[in-house]
């Protein structure tokens, strides 16, 4: 069996460590706008279930990513 192991942080070659950061910072911007949308999508057609889920989810994703711009400013990255 092929043991798989696992990519060490940082693992985009030649990429800062406040190049990555900006990066996941964007990446997890862009996840939570389409949270956002798909809980608004799911509140306008009336799914109260779904909505509620997904602003949980839109919820975790704002506080992840407040949380690491807040990291990278307090290391001035």
């Amino acid at each position: 069996m092929l043991a798989l192991t696992p990519l060490p942080i940082g693992h985009h070659s030649g990429m800062s460590t406040a190049a990555e950061i900006s990066s996941l910072s964007s990446t997890l911007q862009e996840l939570h706008e389409r949270v956002t949308a798909m809980a608004e999508g799911a509140l306008a057609r009336g799914d109260e279930d779904m909505a509620h889920e997904l602003l949980s989810v839109e919820r975790s994703l704002g506080a992840a990513l407040r949380r690491l711009r807040r990291f990278a400013q307090t290391r001035g990255v």
